[in-house]
C-alpha cells in the first residue's frame, strides 16, 4: 500500500494507489474527495459525502488491488482471460463523526458505509493484505475489525488509554501495529499483545512495516513517526523480548507528513525510503537493517521545489512514490486544490537537489467530462421561471428600499478602507455605552497569539508592547500554547533583545520565557541548529548566574550595613538623652553653690530663725533640695 491513512491536525490526506500508481487521492478540508489521474494529470472522480460538512474527512487509505467488473463487457477468449490486470478499487475514508465510507473508484460512487463501530472520531484506517478485512483506530481508544462482505463489525477491543492515531498490519496479515503514545503489536488471530514498545513522546502518526520477514526470526523491523518529532524511529521485533527501545533512526527537517517505502525480504536487500515533511522538503534514505545504529542516519539525497521566478520561492511537495528504478521518484506538488503530479528523474549522487518548475504552465490541467454529471438546464427568453410559493404563481415582488438608491449615487465615492471601517466600529461600539468614557478598546485574551504573530512577522514594536505588558499568567500561558512552531524561535530572539534592556521590562519578560520553556521545550530539543540559535541567550544567562553570587554577597553585606545603621541611631539617640540630662544635673548643682554662698554672706539673717524656733522648717528644707 502507499501509505497508511494518518490524522493530523495541520495535515490533509493524500494517497497514492497502490502498485501502477495511477490515481492521487486527496480530501479537502471541505470534505470533498478528489481522485487525479496521474498519467493524464487531470481529475479522474469527485465525491461530495452527504455530511462532508459535518463529518470531514479525517484520513484515506487504499485496499488492495482487485479485478473489477466495470459493466457488460464482449466474452474474452482464454488467451485474453489470463491477462486480467488488478486495478486499485476501493478507499476507505474515516471521518470526524466516528463512520468509515467505502467509495469505488470503479463504479465512481460509495460503496457502502461502515457505522456503528465508534463513538468517537475516526484517525486511522488500514486494510488487511489478502482478506476482506479493514482496521479502522478512533479517539474513543477502541480498534474495530469490520468484514465488507457484510458491512458489520467482526471484532472490537480495547487497544489503549488514549486514542488510537495510528494503525498497520504486517504484510502476511498476521499481526497488527496501533499506537497512540505507546505501540503495540497485536495477534490478529487472538487479538492480544504480542509485544510492546516505548514508543513517542507526542501521538505517533506513522507506522509502516520495513521488512517481510518472519517475526521469530530477528529480521522483523518497522518504523514510526511521531507528531513535532524530527526522526523516524525503526522498532526489531526479537525472539529475546528485548525490544522495547528503537534500533536506528532517520534524520529529518521537520515532522513526517507523508511515508513511502520498499520493504526488503532479505538482510542483503536494502530498504528504500521516502519521506515528505511538513515543510515541503522530500528526503530519500537507502539502509540495509541489520541490527542496531547508535547514530542517527541522514538522507542519502534531499529534494526542493521552487518556482524560476527572479526571486524564486519554495514549492512545497504533498507527497512522494517509489518506483522500480532508483532514480525515478513520482511526485505530487502545489497546492491540495489542484496537484500537479510527476516522474521526476533524481541524481541521488547529490546530497541536495533542487527542481524549478513553472506552475503557471503547469496547473493549465484540464478536467475529464465524465466527472461532473450536472447539467445546466437552457434558458430561453420565453420561457418561465416559478418562484417557490403557490403552484403556478409568482412570488410578489418585494420594491427596494430606498437606502439603495443613495448607494447607487454614493457608488461613484471612494469606497474607505477596512482600517477606516474598523474606527469607525469601535468609535461607534464605545459611544453607544451610556456614560462610558472614551478611551481605546482593550485586546481581548484570544487576540493575543495573533497580534503576538503579527508582531514578530512585521517586527512592529507598538504591538509587542501591548502584548508583552500583560502581567497575568494564565494569559501569558494561553498566548505561547496557542502559538505556531515556526513562531517560537522568532518569540525568543524578541525576548533575548528585551532581557538586555531595562530591568523592569527584563522582569516582565522572564514570564514570557519561562512559559516558552514549559510549553515547547520539546520542539526546541529537537531543532539541529539550537547552539547558534540560542547561543546568545545561553551566554546571558549563564553571566547572570555567575554574578548572581557576588549579588547575594552584596546583598547580604549591604543587609548588615542597613541593620548596623539602624542600632547606631537608636545608641545615638540614647546618648544624646543622657548627655542632656547630665547637663541639666550640673546646672541645678551650681544654682545650689550660688544660694549657698549669699547665706555666708549674711550671718543675722541664719539666727534670727533659729532664735525664733524655726530650725526645724530649715532641716526640712535641705532635705527637700537635696
Amino acid at each position: 500500500m502507499a501509505t497508511d491513512g494518518v490524522s493530523l491536525s495541520l495535515k490533509l490526506p493524500c494517497v497514492f494507489s497502490p502498485k501502477s500508481r495511477q490515481y492521487l487521492a486527496v480530501c479537502a478540508q471541505d470534505g470533498r474527495l478528489r481522485v487525479w489521474n496521474t498519467d493524464s494529470k487531470t481529475l479522474h472522480q469527485e465525491y461530495v459525502p452527504s455530511a462532508h460538512l459535518s463529518a470531514t474527512c479525517t484520513c484515506v487509505a487504499w485496499g488492495p488491488c482487485r479485478t473489477v467488473k466495470e459493466g457488460p463487457q464482449r466474452k474474452k477468449r482464454k488467451s485474453e482471460a489470463a491477462q486480467v490486470e488488478e486495478k486499485a478499487d476501493l478507499l476507505a475514508m474515516g471521518t470526524a463523526a466516528g463512520t468509515v465510507l467505502i467509495y469505488s473508484t470503479a463504479k465512481g460512487s460509495l460503496h457502502c458505509t461502515l457505522d456503528g463501530g465508534h463513538s468517537g472520531g475516526v484517525n486511522c484506517v488500514h486494510w488487511h493484505p489478502e482478506d476482506s478485512l479493514l482496521y479502522s483506530g478512533s479517539d474513543d481508544t477502541n480498534i474495530v475489525e469490520w468484514d465488507l462482505q457484510t458491512g458489520k463489525t467482526r471484532s472490537k477491543w480495547k487497544a489503549d488509554r488514549a486514542a488510537v492515531t495510528s494503525l498497520c498490519v504486517s504484510p502476511d496479515g498476521k499481526l497488527l501495529l496501533s499506537a497512540g503514545h505507546v505501540i503495540k503489536m497485536w495477534d490478529l488471530e487472538t487479538k492480544e499483545v504480542y509485544r510492546k514498545f516505548t514508543g513517542h513522546s507526542t501521538a505517533v502518526t506513522t507506522l509502516r512495516f520495513a521488512t517481510t520477514r518472519p517475526p521469530d526470526s530477528n529480521g522483523l523491523y518497522f518504523l514510526s513517526g511521531a507528531a513535532h518529532d524530527r526522526l523516524l524511529s525503526v522498532w526489531q521485533v526479537r525472539e529475546d523480548g528485548k525490544d522495547k527501545n528503537s534500533v536506528v533512526s532517520f534524520t529529518l527537517t521537520d515532522e513526517p507528513q507523508h511515508v513511502d517505502l520498499i520493504t526488503s525480504s532479505s538482510k542483503e536487500e536494502a530498504v528504500r525510503l521516502a519521506v515528505v515533511c511538513k515543510d515541503g522538503q522530500l528526503h530519500l534514505f537507502e539502509h540495509f537493517l541489520n541490527g542496531p545504529c547508535k547514530k542517527p542516519l541522514s538522507p542519502s539525497c534531499s529534494v526542493q521545489m521552487s518556482d524560476t521566478k527572479e526571486s524564486p520561492m519554495p514549492i512545497p511537495l504533498l507527497a512522494a512514490a517509489l518506483g522500480a528504478d532508483p532514480q525515478s521518484v513520482l511526485l505530487a506538488y502545489g497546492n491540495y486544490l489542484q496537484p500537479v503530479m510527476e516522474n521526476a528523474e533524481i541524481n541521488m549522487a547529490e546530497r541536495h537537489v533542487c527542481l524549478a518548475r513553472d506552475l503557471k504552465t503547469n496547473l493549465s490541467l484540464s478536467m475529464e467530462t465524465t466527472v461532473s454529471k450536472v447539467k445546466t438546464p437552457i434558458v430561453n427568453a420565453k420561457s418561465k421561471v416559478l418562484i417557490p410559493g403557490l403552484p403556478g404563481h409568482k412570488a410578489p415582488v418585494v420594491s427596494a428600499p430606498q437606502g439603495t438608491e443613495k448607494r447607487k449615487k454614493d457608488a461613484g465615492n471612494k469606497e474607505m478602507s477596512i482600517a477606516e471601517r474598523l474606527g469607525e466600529i469601535d468609535l461607534e461600539a464605545s459611544s453607544s455605552q451610556k456614560g462610558a468614557p472614551k478611551a481605546t478598546a482593550s485586546l481581548q485574551t484570544d487576540n493575543y497569539a495573533v497580534l503576538l504573530m503579527q508582531g514578530l512577522e512585521s517586527k512592529d514594536a507598538n504591538i509587542l508592547n501591548k502584548v508583552f505588558q500583560t502581567r497575568k499568567e494564565v494569559e501569558i500561558k494561553k498566548t505561547v500554547a496557542r502559538l505556531p512552531l515556526p513562531a517560537v524561535i522568532p518569540l525568543v530572539e524578541e525576548l533575548t533583545t528585551r532581557l538586555q534592556g531595562n530591568p523592569l521590562v527584563a522582569c516582565m519578560m522572564v514570564r514570557w520565557l519561562k512559559a516558552v520553556l514549559v510549553h515547547h521545550t520539546s520542539y526546541l530539543a529537537s531543532l539541529p541548529d539550537l547552539v547558534t540559535q540560542l547561543g546568545v541567550l545561553y551566554h546571558m544567562i549563564e553571566s547572570r548566574v555567575k554574578m548572581f553570587h557576588k549579588l547575594t554577597k552584596l546583598h547580604g553585606k549591604l543587609h548588615l550595613l542597613t541593620t548596623q545603621v539602624r542600632g547606631l541611631k537608636s545608641s545615638l539617640k540614647l546618648f544624646f538623652f543622657f548627655f542632656f540630662l547630665s547637663q541639666h544635673w550640673e546646672e541645678e548643682e551650681a544654682m545650689q553653690e550660688d544660694e549657698g554662698d549669699e547665706e555666708d554672706e549674711d550671718p543675722d539673717s541664719r539666727t534670727e530663725p533659729k532664735a525664733n524656733g524655726d530650725e526645724d522648717m530649715e532641716h526640712e528644707n535641705e532635705s527637700e533640695e537635696e
